[in-house]
């Protein structure tokens, strides 16, 4: 029997982008549909700058970005309508309810409205947010905005669903049900690339950790592949982190 082929969910290949100086410098990456990816990093490392141009917010001074083979660049509305964005400011409208504002977000995709409204109820039910649908989002806590931000980019099912930072200032009990719900969609067949300070995050869910620096990838794959690429046999994640990152600035 042959073996089914990987799907590539992103591909990246010699992406660039500067700002006086390079943030993101020729970088190659792929990421394969269903798996959960951790891209880690310092502060400057170019994290950011990578999800926002896959995104489609920022555009690349150089190279190439496919999403499920489909050409960001070319054809940004089709990767779009493939991808959710989810940054870690949450991006929401304080005057509409939770349900007023998947109503708006489901409109925008042009999904039906009846498919929409049975999507949006079960969002906000999968993310405890159901006793607080018709509330205003301005009086809500950072936990509660996180959390429709969250749902309003799983409303048009996304297949690739893009994280940056999206634990920062959350509670115990709203980072869990975050993690719960994410886990949920690559369970589903969703392909997840997250970035998080929060390495034992990292350590838990990725199936694949991407270290980068200077906007390189310096390292990648599973925790213990990292271990062995840095000497650091049965190390935390965080030791293995800083040692290859300490290594990529000496080089």
């Amino acid at each position: 029997m042959n073996p089914i082929p990987r799907i590539a969910a992103l591909d990246l290949r010699a992406l660039s982008k500067s700002f006086g100086r390079p943030a993101v410098d020729r970088l190659d990456l792929t990421i394969w549909s269903g798996e959960f990816y951790a891209l880690l990093g310092p502060n400057g490392a170019g994290k950011t700058t990578t999800l926002r141009m896959v995104s489609g917010l920022l555009r690349p001074d150089a190279g190439s970005i496919a999403i499920f083979g489909v050409d960001a660049l070319a054809d940004p509305v089709a990767a779009k309508r493939m991808t959710a964005w989810v940054s870690d400011e949450p991006m929401i409208y304080d005057k509409l309810t939770p349900y007023e504002y998947l109503e708006f977000v489901a409109g925008l995709w042009e999904i039906d409205a009846r498919s929409a409204e049975a999507t949006a109820r079960e969002l906000l039910d999968w993310l405890g947010l159901a006793p607080h649908a018709n509330e205003r989002c301005e009086g809500f806590s950072r936990g509660m905005r996180q959390k429709v931000a969250l749902a309003g980019a799983l409303v048009h099912d996304p297949r690739l669903i893009i994280l940056d930072e999206p634990l920062t200032g959350l509670d115990a009990g709203t980072a869990r049900q975050v993690k719960e719900v994410l886990q949920q969609r690559v369970r589903d067949g969703c392909t997840v690339i997250m970035t998080t300070h929060i390495l034992e995050v990292a350590e838990r869910m990725a199936q694949r950790i991407g270290v980068i620096a200077s906007g390189r990838l310096v390292a990648e794959g599973t925790l213990e592949d990292l271990r062995q690429r840095a000497g650091r046999g049965g190390d935390t994640l965080e030791d293995v982190f800083l040692t290859l990152v300490a290594g990529s600035e000496a080089a």
